[in-house]
């Protein structure tokens, strides 16, 4: 429900924001049709450079896998085999059958010599020793090379594999069909104005443009603008049209796949959008009311779910206040109480003497009498390290440094806090290390932090009352001391509910408390933290929902000075 403020601070903001808003709305119409054009031209640049990967990869497959073919059928067949003219001719059939695009097949001996050929150019008897391609294949084995003349005299290129028999080698070598291959490029040819084609390093054509230029001419285009990865440039062509140009290198960086397209034919989408303007204007005006008007609620929302958590903080603070102001008046108590039972002790100690005399011995009720007067001194005494448990626990603050058993101030918090366990249904274990040094350390504040944290694991395990009767097992908490090289560990362990993982990093934080509301001041872990950070020792939790919570406490160990 919202108050009258809340209310007229909404329509404030939503008058102060809609004429704010009204006002740059032309500016905004432009502004929205300029960042459409340049998406546009980004999404177009992109669709540019993945068409001129993906064709780069098609013709990358297509080389690959003729090489593939061409090294089987060298593996797979020996030298005396292939230089029979009849049965190269079965291999080269063989070939095209499986991948086709081979113009011809021949074997050349490792001196260059054209031992057996299969195609329709009169090549047999030739020596290539002296063409740069054939160290090439020498030296590495398998090589595709440029498109070339070579004796043919007709622009095609080659690829060529090295089988090595014993101390002697020998080449397979095949043509590829230029008119096939050049089909593969173009098939990436998109539109009225688009174009595909190959260029090697030096810019020079290895395939046929669509529009301009022919084989082993050369391409107007910088194949130096164009880096490792598919790249997209603009450039006027030589029509003097702005146009893109992508670039994707392929076979090993030897050759680069160039795809264009005319900016003009790809940006007439960009032209519709005049036509809709107004329409994206008005509809604009409508979102900015409705946006307006649903931010302005949920912000205002926030605004007053803010001032009741600072309400509740306000409380909490207040709340922290009055327990400061009782732990004051528990200490003053604690003095008032301690003063009535050491009179009560006195007059039990009288009423036992006048137990001696002969008359009271000799009545029939006197077992009872004197068994009374011993638990009078008996509860006297628990009510008497009660009060001294409270004086000691609140007679200082500021840290001074004295002998600590540490093992002793556990069990003095553990007397404090063991009845308020017991009513809650909850054994306290303790497995406390019997060879701990006396260390110099301030109890008082120790005894704090052991009391809070073994008082929260018993409100935690409060919290599941219902599921401990339920299923009729005790609550647990288990206490451990020990120690390192340098430090006292302490150990306080519970099977409660555990804390959620999402809130285990602000356990530490000032207010906050994982209790309900009124229940806690969220304060206690924080002072916990601050406390043992000065003594400087860590204190460290570990919890799994379901499981319980385990805090590790670590005090360093400072011998006390000597007397």
């Amino acid at each position: 429900m919202k108050t009258p403020l809340y209310k007229n601070l909404q329509k404030k903001i939503i008058v102060i924001t809609l004429v704010v808003s009204f006002a740059p709305l032309v500016a905004l119409g432009a502004t929205i049709y300029y960042q459409f054009a340049r998406m546009y031209k980004e999404k177009i640049e992109e669709q540019i450079r993945y068409r001129a990967s993906a064709q780069a990869e098609a013709v990358d497959l297509f080389l690959k896998e003729r090489t593939a073919i061409l090294c089987a059928m060298a593996d797979t067949h020996t030298f005396r085999d292939m230089i029979d003219e009849k049965y190269l001719a079965r291999i080269f059939e063989v070939m095209n059958a499986r991948a086709g695009a081979f113009v011809d097949l021949g074997v050349i001996s490792n001196s260059g010599q054209h031992l057996a050929y299969v195609g329709p150019y009169d090549l047999k008897g030739l020596n290539y020793y002296q063409q740069p391609w054939f160290d090439d294949v020498m030296g590495k084995g398998v090589y595709v090379s440029n498109v070339y003349m070579g004796y043919r005299q007709s622009p095609h290129f080659i690829i060529a594999v090295r089988r090595q028999e014993g101390l002697s080698s020998w080449i397979l070598r095949a043509t590829i069909d230029p008119d096939i291959f050049g089909e593969i490029v173009r098939s990436a040819q998109v539109g009225k104005t688009g174009d595909a084609f190959i260029i090697d390093r030096e810019g020079i054509f290895q395939t046929r443009p669509r529009f301009s230029g022919e084989i082993l001419h050369q391409c107007h285009l910088n194949t130096r603008l164009f880096g490792t990865r598919t790249t997209v440039i603009e450039e006027k062509s030589i029509q003097g049209e702005e146009t893109l140009y992508a670039g994707s290198w392929l076979n090993g960086g030897k050759w680069l796949l160039i795809i264009s397209q005319e900016a003009r034919e790809e940006m007439t989408g960009l032209l519709a959008t005049r036509n809709v303007e107004i329409v994206i204007v008005l509809c604009g005006l409508l979102a900015i009311i409705l946006t307006t008007v649903f931010t302005t609620r949920m912000a205002v929302n926030r605004l007053r779910d803010s001032d009741q958590k600072m309400n509740e903080l306000n409380a909490q603070l207040i709340q922290s206040d009055k327990l400061a102001a009782l732990g004051k008046m528990a200490a003053g108590v604690a003095h008032e109480i301690n003063n009535p039972l050491a009179v009560i002790i006195q007059l039990t100690g009288w009423m036992e003497d006048l137990l001696y005399e002969e008359e009271f011995q000799k009545s029939h009720n006197y077992e009872e009498y004197k068994q009374a007067i011993r638990d009078i001194e008996d509860h006297v005494e628990r009510a008497r390290k009660v009060v001294h448990s409270m004086l000691g626990y609140a007679r200082k603050m500021e840290p001074i440094l004295e002998d600590v058993d540490v093992n002793e101030t556990l069990n003095q918090t553990i007397d404090l806090l063991e009845n308020y366990a017991r009513i809650n249904n909850i054994d306290i274990e303790t497995d406390l290390a019997s060879d701990l040094p006396i260390i110099a350390n301030d109890q008082a504040q120790l005894q704090q932090v052991f009391l809070n944290l073994i008082s929260n694991a018993i409100d935690a395990i409060s919290k599941d009352k219902d599921v401990i009767k339920e299923t009729g097992s005790r609550g647990l908490i288990e206490i451990e001391s020990g120690q390192t090289d340098s430090h006292i560990v302490v150990t306080i362990s519970d099977n409660g509910p555990g804390i959620p993982k999402d809130q285990q990093k602000r356990v530490f934080d000032p207010f906050f408390t994982t209790k309900e509301a009124g229940k806690g001041t969220g304060l206690g872990l924080w002072i916990i933290y601050g406390i043992i950070e000065k003594m400087g020792g860590t204190v460290s939790l570990k919890s799994q929902e379901g499981e319980g919570t385990t805090f590790t406490v670590k005090i360093p160990i400072v011998k006390p000075e000597k007397k």
